[in-house]
């Protein structure tokens, strides 16, 4: 009954998508990133309801303050930065490990169990792809527009893997659409939610 339990992530992703629009950007992200003071307090009223948020502001220009020189990295220096090692071997065990994940999908796409291994590969490189992407542009879309657009493209990539695998019986090239379908998934969801 995996199908069942795949539909209802995507239920959950339906009504968080819906429901997302009608929620502020998060007030550290309107001013450390957009430099937005006026849509940063809004967003904190918003947020948390009427009231003085002075306090909350000014710690967050003072954080400002703090990081102004700092520089942002991107993932090739995050990559170099001793510091941040063991975090990212950490990360890249979590992948590695998660290759062993989802067999039962792979099964019912009825692909050959020699195949499996190397689809579930495919998967952790996709992950890899996904949060590669995701770090280098989430500073420059913001978090809703890849939350919006991750969730958008889950619920399509999840009706086209639905259909590809009852009609996969029937015709034999869309066991390996499913495969392609489950890596954009992937990648979807690294990308926002």
């Amino acid at each position: 009954m995996w199908n069942l339990l795949l539909s209802f992530s995507g239920l959950v992703a339906l009504i968080q998508l819906i429901f997302l629009p009608f929620f502020p950007e998060s007030p550290p992200y309107l001013l450390l990133q957009k430099e937005d003071k006026a849509g940063c307090l809004k967003a904190m009223k918003q947020l948390w309801g009427e009231g003085n948020y002075q306090t909350e502001f000014d710690d967050l220009m003072k954080e400002k303050a703090i990081t102004k020189g700092t520089k942002i990295m991107n993932v090739l220096e995050v990559l170099r930065e001793g510091s941040v090692r063991p975090q990212l071997c950490t990360m890249l065990l979590l992948l590695l490990s998660l290759q062993l994940c989802g067999l039962k999908i792979f099964e019912t796409a009825n692909l050959h169990e020699s195949i499996i291994p190397y689809v579930s590969l495919g998967v952790s490189i996709s992950e890899l792809i996904s949060i590669i992407f995701c770090s280098s542009i989430i500073d420059r879309c913001g978090r809703r527009l890849l939350l919006c657009g991750g969730y958008l493209l889950m619920a399509l990539i999840l009706v086209l893997l639905e259909t590809s695998l009852l009609l996969s019986d029937q015709f034999l090239w869309l066991r390996f659409c499913s495969v392609i379908l489950i890596f954009l998934f992937i990648i979807a969801y690294g990308l926002g939610p």
